[in-house]
């Protein structure tokens, strides 16, 4: 019998042309073709877009507002402690000057420090001032603006004295009118004592009865 034409056996070397990379790179190993893609979950911190914390749920006693410490207390007006303490020394026109130099050495003796004082006449000026004027008013203000000792003043100069702590006045003569417009102005010039050395029904009469 004749031998049919056997058919031509294919070799791998024959078979037909594998797919190559043009480039004649080999071929990568193919990946899965990933699906759909699970939804990314939440970051820590950034759960998707920022929304307000909800509020924790609390007891009507967590809820009400806790009062805070006490405020201090409001300080009592200030306008008492600014009148000054006025204190009456009895003395004839005659002896108001020595009972104001008695009342000066005793501020001295207690530790006042000497430019807290300022002394005012109603009479006759003071020794001192009458001195101290004899060389000149502006060397005679110019010991009253350095402070550092008892002043001696008329008291028709009240308004151009300074304010000090203490005031004495000397009431050793002059109407009673001169009284009525140099008390007020002395009143006005001490921070924290006045101190009035004279007749007690004309002082009573211009500063009050409360004297």
């Amino acid at each position: 019998m004749p031998l049919l034409p056997e058919e031509p056996q294919i070799h791998e070397s024959a078979q037909g042309p594998r797919a190559t990379p043009a480039s004649g790179r080999t071929a990568p190993t193919p990946r899965p073709v990933p699906g759909p893609r699970p939804a990314a979950p939440s970051r820590p911190g950034r759960p998707g877009p920022l929304r307000p914390t909800p509020p924790v749920q609390r007891t009507p006693r967590d809820v009400a507002v806790k009062p805070g410490p006490a405020a201090p207390a409001a300080p009592a007006p200030a306008s008492a402690a600014a009148t000054p303490q006025i204190q009456l020394i009895p003395a004839s026109a005659e002896g108001a000057l020595d009972a104001a130099e008695e009342a000066v050495d005793l501020l001295l003796d207690s530790g006042r420090a000497p430019g807290d004082i300022l002394l005012l006449t109603v009479g006759e000026q003071h020794p001192w001032a009458t001195h101290e004027l004899s060389f000149g008013e502006a060397s005679y203000w110019a010991q009253h603006d350095a402070g550092d000792d008892v002043f001696y003043a008329d008291a028709g100069a009240a308004a151009r004295a300074s304010v000090r702590p203490v005031v004495v006045v000397a009431v050793n003569g002059g109407s009673v009118a001169a009284a009525a417009t140099a008390l007020p102005q002395a009143l006005g010039r001490a921070g924290a004592l006045l101190i009035v050395c004279g007749d007690p029904q004309t002082i009573t009469s211009v500063l009050g009865t409360g004297v």
